[in-house]
This record gives C-alpha cells, structure tokens and sequence, in this order.
C-alpha cells in the first residue's frame, strides 16, 4: 500500500532499518534541478531508495510562557551547536505499550541510553512484584528464546534486580522525573521521542559564544523543542548518501522483503565500523563522505579515497587544558606516545584542603601562603603572606569553641623560618591561596609524568615533539594534565602504504565508507602514528562529565566549627524576638512594602548561607538586628577598630548620621553591621573584623573584610 513520505516516517520502527522503498508518485522541479539546500527534490515514478537512518536536521524552540516587556515570541530555530544546559521535563502523555516505548525512544548501551519509566500499578512478574510508581531503568532490547524483550532493573535497598518485558506489555508508562543536565546535543541524540516534542527547562547559558543569544534576555525557563527529521540513504546508481526531507511530496511503498538490498552499496559510519567484531578486521572501504577538520593529512581521508582498516581497541589519553587566565583556554587529548618533553609549574591552591589532595609522599611539598588568615584558636597557626611552608599530613585537633572542646581536622606543616623549622598545624577549613615552589628541574616525558605525580598536574613543553610538523603544544604558555582517559579509535591506512598507520577517534570524527574487501595481505608491523588533537569546549565538558560519573566525588571540604551554630542562633533570635516587636510607623511599613517587591526574585531563590524561611522571616531578622537592644553606643569598639584598620566602615557611617538603623542601599542589597554588646563578632568567618550581613537577591548571605 503506497504512503506519503511522511506517513511512512512516522510508522517508521527505526530497529528495522535498512528498508527499501519504491516511488509511486514522482515530484519534479523545473530546470533539472536535482537538489535544493542539501536535500533532494526530484524523484522519478519507479526509483528504488535503501532508507538508512532517519536523523534530526534542525530544532525548533518555542518558549511556552509568557515574558512581561516581550511581545508574543514566534518559533525559531535553536542552532544544535547553542551552548546552553538544559533539565528534561518528564511527558505526561503515556506510552501504552512497551512496544511504542522501544519504537520511538532510544534505548542502548551509551549512559544516555537507559530511560526510566514509572507504571501506575502493580506488574506481577514471576520472580518479581514491580510496585506502582516504582522507577523501571530500560537497560537493552534482546532476543531472548526467539522473542523480542527489554532488559529492565529495579533499585530497591541499593541493590539491582534484573527482569525482562516482552513488547507486549500493556499498561500506562509514565516518563521518570529526571533532575540530570544535559546539552542539546545530548537531547537531540537520545532524549526527543520520535514523533513526539519534548519540554526543556533552560539552566544556564556559555557567555563564550559568539553567536546572537536567541532568548529574551535573562530567561531561564521552559521551551518546547520541536524536531525537523532528515531521512538519509542511498540509490542504486550514486555513491553518495541521498538527504530526503519527510515533507517532500511523494508517495512511496515498502518494498524490503521482495527486493534484494544487497544491489545497494554497504555504506558504513564510523559508529558502525567500530561495533563490528574484532575477527571482521581488517577490511578495505572506500570512503564516501570525508570526516570535516581532519587533522590527518588530506591524501588519506577524502572522498574516493581507498583506505584499509586495521583494528579496533582503546587506547590512552591525557586529557590537558591550557593555562590561561585572560583568554578561552584551549583543551587537548594527548597520546602517551607523545615524544615531547615537559618541566613542572607552579600550582596554585585555593585552601587547605587542596593542599591535602596534592600532597605526596615522594616529595614534601613546598608553598608559600599568597593570602593573610587569622586563626581564632591558640593551637591553629596563623598565616601571613608570604610564609612558607612545608606541608606533610592531616590529623585532628581539640580546640575551644565558645567554651565547648571540639575535634577539627587540621594539617600537620613545617613553618621555614630563616634559620630553622617551626612545626604548625593548619585548619583545614582555612580558606587562603598558596602557590607551590618547584625545586625540581628535571624534564619528563609524559609517560613518566603520570606515573610519578598525582593529577591534576601543571607543566610547561621544554622540548617539542620533532617527529610531527606542528606541535601546538609548545605554543602553549602552560598546561594542566587534568585527567588520564580512555577513548575508542580505530587505526587506518592508506591502502597504497598500508605499513602506515593513524588513529581516527570513533566518538569525534565521521565519516561514511563503502565496504570493499577484506585485506588478505599479511600482516606487517605498522608505525603507528598518534597526534595530538584539540577538542572543543563541548567535547571537554563532556568529557570530564562522564569520567568523573565512573568514579566517587572527592569528601567535602570541613567546615567552621561554629558556622552552624551561629546561624541557626540567628534565626532563632530573631524568630523569637518578632513576636512581641512594636509595629513600624506607617510611612516605614509602605517604604517595607516597596523594598519587598525590589527585593522580590525573578526565579526561585538559591539560598547560600541561611535556609531559606520566607519573607517574613527574613525582614523579622532586620527588625531585630535593627532593634534598640542591640544598638550600638556611639563610641563602641568597632569605630576603633575601624579607625586602627584606617578603613570607613559602617559604624562611621551611621555615627555620622547620630543613631544606628538598618542601612538599606538603593539598588541590589543592604549591609547591617551585627554587634552584641561591647563586642563585634562574625556571623560566619573567625575574624572579627569588618563581617557584614548581604541582603541580595538571593536570601542572605554572609562575608567579611579583612
């Protein structure tokens, strides 16, 4: 029965691709004009076409909610380069069947591909109830006993419970929640169902992009995308890949099971060769459709080109980014072949805690403190810029917060002095900035650099590569070795010169060949050559998402002993205090009410210091601090301390004004200066000086000056 192009795609199972098709109904143009904007418009009544895939060429966007100052926003399309983050926002429509689950959602072996779904009752299950609302994790479709199944698991008590659903299974499927980020390039290649849109959620935005930002400014909220397809395959007479838009009109009818596909040419990605098995190499293809940005040289990987196939294996790289502070920093994928050398740099620590990580047995190591901390207890050293240090290992301590003994984690170094050694203990939740100090000048190569040292690693090229034309690496001004990784690469020659061979990386380069052989000759050993590849933002963000899911996240950081204490005695003070406060005078209430709705968030808050308890608690902790039991005498210590530090501060402003209020600025936040009776204390930092309470757009937040 003949179909329009598009009933056909939206029947389409795309688990039976390849499938031939037949033109009933030709479409001509006038002119012999062939082809319009890389997809094809003329066909001929009687064509036969090996459909191969059916892609997304294109996103349309269209923002569903309404933006106050903006007139109605018309779709536009959303370039599959946009560098934005987005949250899936789960279907509500059901899926009946685990058959149309698997007909139009991308299930694999890729981390992205493992739907989850939820089902609204109880499945019984030989072995196995499947509660209502229980998440269902789709993991593979198998043909198990001759029948078609889904691999599926369950999670109960941290552990995994395997079971299998025939395409039979009936019932209401609803999509999981799912509170992971994702790329739209990640979106387009496994969560869009087909023929179906899919609602996003936009989190976050690359300023570094070049391009016209196409959403109203500042808007972070829910889109709906819309796919455009591209079905792609061959004819019986061309060797290239034919690009047919589903809403071209013609009609067509399915002809694979009376017509032998093998008449077509066996056009393989470079996803497809690597799933091949390891005994099917070595091969020789033809390539059809070059790879673009190549960095092979341009007389192996070109269209026509013959080229033989060797194998298939993992193979090792450093991952590495420049060290730039000013500009785009650059990232690169470095083979452990590279012949180059390299000479250590200075790496710089943020905290104590970092200085943890990085310690290593083989070698004490060395810094020198580039910020000043005061250590509010007597058995914490104190750091001034400029002290050195030798750092050695991490134990605890006993120290006396607000009367009570409390254990902390504490760093065990060596103090240089000028003539001899002082031995010191570091909090760990010291937050400071020290910077290493090399004494090594010997030059590694990369190989033995990850073998002696803990990444991330920082290091300069001393030596070039010889062997290749152009090293970029040693146009670098620094790099750091972030990450030793494992990637998939085929190895390729020139059929002409199979003795040698290039590594082409299955996941960052594509290309379609032409199955031409096998390649009987006997196997010699080949020079394999490796290249240094640069990747692109993307590609590095990707990367380091999906080797830092295989592994465990890093302990958090100790915190301040005596940070939550102090907060939670806030709120609890001013919680208790605003029941019997006096009402404000009218003209303040109206001028509450305004800053309320300045003060009023787009979006909803992220509270970074206090939980967030409303706007009525927080203006209840400004009524409090703002209260007479709390004022401040007009010749208290802060306006000393002030005046020693020789830095205005607020008490010397509101001296000026002759009574202490809240001082609230006229734009985004307001600063109150808390003092409890002779004595200034910090809300949330050691140091007594200048601490300050920040109302901003996002709750309250604490920060001092030093």
């Amino acid at each position: 029965m003949a179909l329009s192009l598009e009933e056909f795609v939206h029947s389409l199972d795309l688990r039976t691709l390849p499938r031939v098709l037949e033109i009933q109904a030709g479409i001509y143009f006038e002119g012999s004009i062939y082809e319009m904007f890389g997809n094809e418009c003329c066909f001929s009544t009687g064509e036969v076409i090996k459909i191969t895939g059916l892609k997304i060429k294109k996103i349309i966007a269209e923002i569903c909610e309404h933006i106050e100052g903006c007139e109605s926003l018309q779709p536009f399309e959303l370039p599959m380069n946009f560098p934005g983050l987005f949250k899936i926002v789960a279907d509500k429509t059901p899926y009946l069947t685990m058959e149309e689950i698997t007909r139009t959602i991308h299930i694999g072996p890729s981390r992205l591909g493992h739907p989850c779904f939820y089902h609204q009752k109880d499945i019984k299950l030989e072995s196995l109830i499947i509660k209502q609302g229980e998440q269902i994790m789709l993991n593979s479709v198998e043909e198990i006993n001759g029948e078609i199944m889904v691999s599926c698991a369950v999670v109960r008590n941290h552990q995994n419970h395997s079971f299998n659903l025939p395409l039979s299974q009936e019932g209401e499927f609803y999509e999981c929640e799912d509170e992971r980020i994702y790329t739209l390039k990640e979106i387009v290649e496994w969560k869009i169902p087909k023929n179906r849109t899919r609602t996003v959620k936009l989190t976050d935005f690359s300023n570094k992009w070049d391009s016209t930002n196409p959403f109203p400014k500042d808007f972070y909220g829910t889109l709906i995308l819309k796919p455009v397809y591209e079905i792609q395959g061959v004819m019986k007479f061309r060797k290239d890949v034919v690009r047919i838009l589903p809403s071209l009109d013609v009609e067509v009818k399915d002809i694979t099971d009376s017509y032998d596909a093998n008449w077509f040419l066996q056009l393989l990605s470079t996803q497809d060769l690597f799933e091949m098995t390891s005994k099917e190499f070595p091969i020789v293809t033809e390539v059809i459709e070059a790879p673009q940005g190549n960095h092979l040289p341009q007389s192996i990987l070109q269209p026509g080109k013959t080229i033989v196939i060797h194998k298939k294996y993992q193979a090792s790289r450093i991952l590495a980014s420049e060290i730039r502070s000013n500009f785009p920093k650059r990232h690169f994928l470095i083979p452990t072949s590279y012949k180059g050398k390299f000479k250590r740099r200075p790496r710089e620590f943020p905290t104590a805690y970092d200085l943890e990580i990085a310690k290593s047995e083989k070698e004490p190591l060395h810094v020198v403190a580039t910020k000043a901390f005061h250590s509010p207890h007597d058995k914490l050293s104190s750091v001034s810029v400029g002290d050195q240090f030798l750092v050695h290992h991490s134990e605890t301590a006993e120290v006396l917060c607000e009367g009570i003994k409390k254990v902390v984690n504490v760093l065990a170094c060596e103090k240089i002095l000028k003539k001899s050694y002082e031995a010191v203990l570091l909090p760990l939740y010291m937050e400071g900035g020290f910077v290493e100090v090399i004494h090594d000048k010997k030059q590694y190569p990369i190989s033995e650099l990850c073998k002696q040292f803990r990444l991330p690693f920082n290091v300069k090229v001393s030596v070039r590569d010889l062997s290749i034309e152009e090293d970029v690496l040693a146009a670098t001004p620094g790099l750091q070795l972030e990450e030793d990784i494992t990637d998939s690469y085929l190895l390729i020659s020139d059929f002409a010169n199979p003795a040698e061979c290039w590594e082409i990386p299955v996941g960052r380069l594509n290309m379609t060949v032409q199955l031409v052989s096998n390649f009987s000759r006997d196997t010699e050993p080949f020079l394999v050559r490796t290249l240094v590849e640069e990747i692109t933002e993307e590609q590095y963000y990707m990367m380091r998402r999906y080797e830092s899911s295989a592994s465990h996240p890093p302990p958090r950081p100790p915190k301040h002993p005596s940070v939550e204490e102090t907060k939670l005695t806030l709120l609890t003070l001013a919680e208790e205090r605003t029941v019997d406060l006096p009402k404000p005078p009218k003209a303040t209430r109206k001028r509450e009410e305004r800053r309320r709705e300045e003060l009023q968030p787009v979006r909803q808050p992220i509270s970074r210091s206090i939980p967030s308890q409303g706007c009525d608690t927080l203006f209840a902790v400004l009524w409090f601090l703002a209260s007479p039991s709390i004022w401040v005498p007009l010749h208290s210590p802060v306006l000393a301390m002030e005046a020693a530090c020789h830095m205005p501060g607020p008490a010397a402003a509101l001296q000026g004004a002759g009574a202490w209020s809240c001082l609230l600025c006229c734009s985004q936040s307001a600063y109150l200066w808390v003092v409890a009776g002779p004595h200034a204390f910090s809300l949330t930092h050691p140091s007594p000086v200048g601490a300050w309470l920040t109302l901003g757009r996002h709750g309250i937040q604490a920060g001092s000056v030093s």
